[in-house]
C-alpha cells in the first residue's frame, strides 16, 4: 500500500503545540518568577493534544471500517467465482485457470439461467457433463461407448450441436464451453431429441487439449464462429494461432479434419494463413482456399444474423497429416 499523506489536522495541531511552548515575548525565559501562570494567559497543553488525538482516532477508525468493507466485498466476489451455481453441476472455475499467466481466447460471463436450463443441468450434468480440471486423461472410448469422437469448441446455446448430434448418432460430440445457460440448453435439447452421443465439457479447451486427451484420440475438431476479437490489440486472443494448432495436432488421428467457420473476413484470412503454414495440416480444398459449407454443418442462428447483415461466411477444412 502507498503511504498516506500527513493528516492535516495533526499537522496543524503540531504547529500549534510548538507555538504554545515557545516563549511569548523577547524576555529571557529564566527571568520569569517560578509559580503557576494565570489560567487565562496561555492554553494548557493537554487540551489541543487531546482534541487532535480524538480526531485522528476517529479518522483511523473510519479508514479501518472502509478497508474491512472492501475486503469483505472482494471475498464475496471471490467465493462467487469459485462456487458452482448448481450443486453437483458445472464448477465456476474447475482448473483454477484464472491463475494461469497466459492469454485466453474467452471471457467467462454469468447470465440468467432459465428454469428449463436449470432443470437440465440438475438432471443431466451428473450423467453427461464433466469439468475440465486438468487432473486426469479422459477415456473417450468409455465416455462415448466406443463411438468416434469429434471435439467442438464453443457451441453458444447449442442448437447446431444438438442438431448435428441428432443427424449423426454414430459420432460422439465432446462440446466445450464456459457459458452456463448454453450448457443447460444443449443438455436439454439433446435430451429432448433422444440423443445420447453428446457430452458437455465445462472449462478451458486449452487445458483439455494439453492435459486431458490421449494422443490420436479425436476424429475431428470443430470451431464455429469463434470470437473474432476485431481490435488489433486483441488479435493475440484469437483462438486459431500456431501455438493452438501445436496442441491440436497430437490429439487428432491422421486424416481427422479441423473444420473452422467464421463470418469475419479478416479472421478468415488469418485462419487460412495459419492453417496453411502449419506442417501437420493440409487443405482439403483443391484450390487451397475456402471450402463450401458441408451439409452436416447446420445454418446456425448466429450465422443467419450475420448473413442478414451482408456478412460472408467462410468454411475451412484441413486434414491432419
Amino acid at each position: 500500500m502507498s503511504e498516506q499523506p500527513l493528516n492535516p489536522s495533526t499537522a496543524a495541531a503540531s504547529d500549534d503545540d510548538a507555538a504554545d511552548t515557545a516563549p511569548a515575548g523577547p524576555g529571557p525565559a529564566d527571568s520569569t518568577p517560578a509559580g503557576p501562570e494565570p489560567t487565562g494567559s496561555t492554553p494548557t497543553g493537554p487540551t489541543p493534544t487531546g482534541s487532535t488525538a480524538a480526531g485522528s482516532t476517529a479518522a483511523d477508525v473510519a479508514a479501518d471500517e472502509a478497508a474491512a468493507l472492501r475486503a469483505a466485498s472482494f471475498e464475496r466476489a471471490r467465493r462467487l467465482r469459485m462456487e458452482p451455481r448448481f450443486p453437483g453441476g458445472p464448477a465456476a472455475d474447475p482448473a483454477g485457470s484464472h491463475h494461469e499467466r497466459r492469454i485466453r481466447s474467452f471471457q467467462p460471463r454469468r447470465s440468467r439461467v432459465t428454469t428449463g436450463q436449470q432443470d437440465a443441468l440438475e438432471r443431466l450434468w451428473p450423467k453427461w457433463g464433466l469439468d475440465i480440471d486438468g487432473q486426469r486423461v479422459l477415456d473417450l472410448a468409455d465416455l462415448f461407448d466406443g463411438l468416434p469422437v469429434v471435439l467442438e469448441i464453443g457451441f453458444g446455446m447449442g442448437e447446431a450441436t444438438a442438431q448435428m448430434a441428432a443427424d449423426d448418432p454414430g459420432t460422439g460430440i465432446l462440446a466445450v464451453d464456459v457459458h452456463t445457460p448454453g450448457q443447460g440448453n444443449l443438455l436439454g435439447l439433446a435430451d429432448k431429441a433422444g440423443s445420447t452421443n453428446v457430452r458437455v465439457a465445462n472449462g478451458d479447451a486449452v487445458i483439455l487439449l494439453r492435459e486431458m486427451l490421449a494422443p490420436e484420440s479425436l476424429d475431428g475438431l470443430r470451431v464455429y464462429f469463434p470470437d473474432p476479437w476485431p481490435k488489433a490489440r486483441h488479435h493475440k486472443r484469437r483462438l486459431i494461432q500456431p501455438e493452438f494448432l501445436d496442441l491440436v495436432a497430437p490429439v487428432l488421428r491422421p486424416g481427422a479434419v479441423v473444420h473452422c467457420a467464421t463470418d469475419w473476413e479478416p479472421y478468415a484470412e488469418q485462419m487460412l494463413e495459419v492453417l496453411t503454414a502449419h506442417p501437420r495440416f493440409e487443405n482439403t480444398a483443391a484450390d487451397g482456399g475456402y471450402a463450401p459449407r458441408p451439409a452436416f454443418r447446420p445454418l446456425t442462428r448466429f450465422e443467419g444474423q450475420g448473413l442478414d447483415k451482408g456478412h460472408v461466411v467462410h468454411d475451412l477444412l484441413f486434414a491432419r497429416v
